[in-house]
């Protein structure tokens, strides 16, 4: 069990648990490990060398092996990247000349077709012999590329000594199961590992994120522990999730047989459930037709000995009343009774509230009304979760308005799309007022965090007010973040193995001006360009296959670059066996492979709706300098031959909506840190203090003092307040 665990602990903490086994000396395999992890982009920290280097040499070994494996899939190094132009980015051809030369190399099977299309206007690439298909083999697209030389901009990053294993696999469970935080997609699977071996551990006070606590049982279940249910939802979430459904409820569930042990353990949770609080059935309501088919796997007239499990599925099927408490706060809107909704909704559900706060205050007859429901949002706000109070922070601090606003709409999945934002602006002084008391309620319940050591390049860092918001990845921040990106040459990457169907994906960027007018953009249709040069298409990818682009910093004649990855054919991003994005940097004399591990700043997964995918944008300052800002958004586009020329409108609608947008950062709550009398310093990146401090950045530094709370992208979530 605890190596099917460690490597998401290494993953998710960038710490190896405690290796153990018998003493001897593993210094020289400890130092081949190291070298080895440094070619991707990886180092072993002064206290694990010192830990491994006291073990037997096959005790190392074995542990190096494990920890390679994890780290190059981390970065993207698992597959092998060839390229379609076997020196690229050398000697890639203009388009046009590529396209003549693949129709003059078309063999006896195909020319006549080829000459018929020529004929009529209209050439098919796709029917062409030699196009979309690599050349050569991976070993030979090697043999032309010379060995990386090191720079001092590589990325390094550090892995650290963990507890013992059982510790660190605890540790990380209680840090997924006990978030306040929706979790993304993967984080959720991890979480399903991690629940069934800790089922019989430690546990967290609460489990708010109700999809979180939805695995967690699921998983106790498979190990014959019993689940946590609190509202008759959960018992619904519980059963989707044993029918492999969506335990989000935003997807119908094709509910299946279930065992006689599932369904009374599911019968006997709703009966305790509602016998302890029967007000709980008005949540039956919400998801009628989902209790109606699962009634129909569970036969509870079968179990006459729990009887309040019946009364779900007859509120379901319309023979009791339940009204919903989403019903009284509606009919108490339809009378116009503002100041009635704000009580109800400050006195049962403050959470509620909160997100109703813009409209309850756009609906307000006057200015009586309006105060009636900022002191009802007084009154409730030491009983809302801290996550909410900073998204309505966020939210009023972009409700100023204006002739020209637009509203960005992101769902849940990452599906992104822009309207014009008709609703009237909030008065100034109720924003203002909101301001100042959703930052006392944040200032008030942050720990006093002791010294703060800061990097500089985190503050700008959007906080994570959903996991959702973040694709699972390697250097991936949250939606809205900014970094700072440093270097001459930036590449781009994407890689993709169909699972079922013949797939081709197309990597693409787009550059606009400061007006968010095109300039120009690489894909396969524009190979090359002042900017840069695309790497070429491949059309298929039964063994994998991968794309790049390679951009000059120096050399972009506009203010953004915004890459992204087309569905052209076959499967989409959430049915493909595998596919990720990132971005590489390196200096102008570094050559090497197309895909060099540590030149790596960026690996996201791409698993989302639609056919576009934007992961991040590139803006370019006023002082010349460049920065990522990640977007993690997927466009709808249409069922095929998406490409960049077609969605360049779409694109530069969305990019000016959200670079119009303001986040809330590390910078937000690092000031209200300060302002409670917190001892702020900056780090250097190379001297860290002698006792214990508050760590805050993007890598976690070597030679903490024991003691040191440390907040890194891989567990920013906990910074936020509860």
């Amino acid at each position: 069990m605890v190596h099917a665990l460690e490597h998401l602990v290494v993953r998710h903490t960038h710490r190896l648990p405690s290796p153990t086994g018998p003493a001897g000396d593993g210094a020289a395999a400890t130092r081949r490990f190291d070298a080895a992890l440094m070619t991707a982009g990886f180092k072993l920290s002064g206290e694990l060398v010192e830990r491994l280097s006291g073990l037997a040499g096959p005790t190392v070994v074995g542990t190096a092996v494990r920890t390679l494996a994890t780290v190059r899939e981390l970065v993207g190094d698992h597959v092998r990247h060839n390229v379609y132009f076997v020196d690229f980015p050398d000697n890639v051809p203009d388009t046009l000349d590529f396209w003549r030369e693949c129709v003059a190399l078309a063999d006896d099977a195909t020319r006549a077709r080829t000459v018929e299309q020529l004929s009529a206007g209209v050439l098919d690439l796709l029917t062409l012999p030699s196009y979309g298909r690599y050349r050569h083999t991976y070993e030979e697209m090697l043999a032309v590329h010379d060995e990386l030389i090191g720079a001092a901009g590589d990325r390094l990053t550090v892995l650290h000594l963990g507890a013992d294993a059982d510790t660190e696999v605890t540790a990380l469970y209680l840090a997924l199961a006990g978030s306040t935080t929706p979790l993304g997609e993967e984080h959720l699977r991890d979480l399903a590992a991690l629940a069934g071996p800790c089922a019989d551990g430690p546990q967290p006070e609460t489990i708010t994120v109700r999809e979180s606590r939805a695995v967690v049982n699921h998983a106790r279940l498979r190990v014959g522990a019993g689940p946590l249910l609190d509202t008759v939802t959960d018992v619904l979430r519980l059963a989707c999730a044993l029918a492999e459904g969506d335990v989000t409820l935003r997807e119908p569930t094709r509910f299946r047989a279930l065992s006689r042990p599932h369904r009374r353990a599911l019968l006997a949770g709703l009966d305790a459930v509602v016998a302890s609080s029967p007000a709980k059935l008005s949540d039956v309501s919400a998801h009628r037709e989902a209790w109606k088919r699962l009634g129909e796997r569970l036969h509870p007239h079968e179990y006459p000995h729990w009887p309040h499990a019946a009364e779900v599925f007859a509120v379901a099927r319309g023979e009791r009343r339940a009204p919903s408490f989403d019903s009284r706060v509606e009919e108490l809107l339809a009378r116009g009774d503002v100041t009635g909704t704000a009580e109800l909704l400050a006195s049962h559900a403050p959470g509620r509230l909160f997100r109703a706060l813009d409209r309850l205050l756009r609906v307000a007859a006057d200015a009586k009304e309006r105060e009636a429901v900022l002191a009802a949002v007084e009154r409730a706000a030491p009983e809302v979760a801290g996550r909410v109070v900073l998204s309505v922070r966020e939210h009023v601090r972009n409700r100023a308005g204006g002739s020209d606003a637009r509203r960005v709409f992101v769902n849940r999945a990452g599906a992104a799309w822009v309207a014009d934002d008709t609703r009237p602006p909030l008065e100034d002084a109720d924003r203002e007022r909101l301001v100042a008391l959703l930052d006392a309620e944040t200032r008030r319940r942050l720990p006093s965090p002791g010294r703060l050591l800061i990097d500089p390049d985190v503050l700008d860092v959007a906080l994570p007010l959903s996991g959702r918001a973040a694709s699972a990845g390697l250097g991936v921040l949250p939606r809205g973040s900014v970094s700072p990106v440093e270097g001459e040459l930036l590449r781009f990457f994407t890689y993709w193995r169909e699972a079922r169907r013949t797939t081709d994906l197309d990597l693409s960027a787009l550059v606009l001006d400061a007006e968010y007018g095109t300039v120009t953009w690489l894909s396969y249709t524009a190979l090359t360009d002042v900017e840069g040069r695309h790497s070429g298409d491949i059309t298929e990818a039964p063994d994998g296959a991968s794309e790049f682009i390679d951009l000059r910093l120096g050399a972009v004649r506009g203010t953004f670059v915004v890459p992204q990855v087309y569905v052209f054919s076959g499967e989409g991003f959430d049915e493909v066996a595998e596919g990720f994005f990132g971005f590489m940097l390196r200096d102008s004399e570094q050559r090497g492979r197309p895909f060099e591990p540590r030149t790596v700043r960026m690996k996201s997964d791409l698993r989302g709706p639609g056919k576009a995918a934007l992961p991040l944008a590139f803006r370019r300052d006023d002082e010349g300098r460049w920065h990522a800002h990640w977007l993690h958004l997927y466009l709808r586009g249409a069922p095929s031959a998406n490409r960049v020329e077609g969605h360049r409108v779409t694109i530069a609608v969305l990019m000016r909506a959200l670079f119009d947008r303001t986040y809330l950062t590390v910078r937000h709550l690092v000031s209200l840190m300060e302002e409670s009398g917190a001892e702020t310093t900056l780090w250097d990146g190379r001297t860290v203090p002698d006792g214990p401090v508050t760590y805050i950045g993007l890598e976690r530094p070597d030679g903490l003092a024991p003691g040191s709370r440390v907040f890194t992208p891989e567990n920013l979530r906990d910074l936020l307040p509860a």
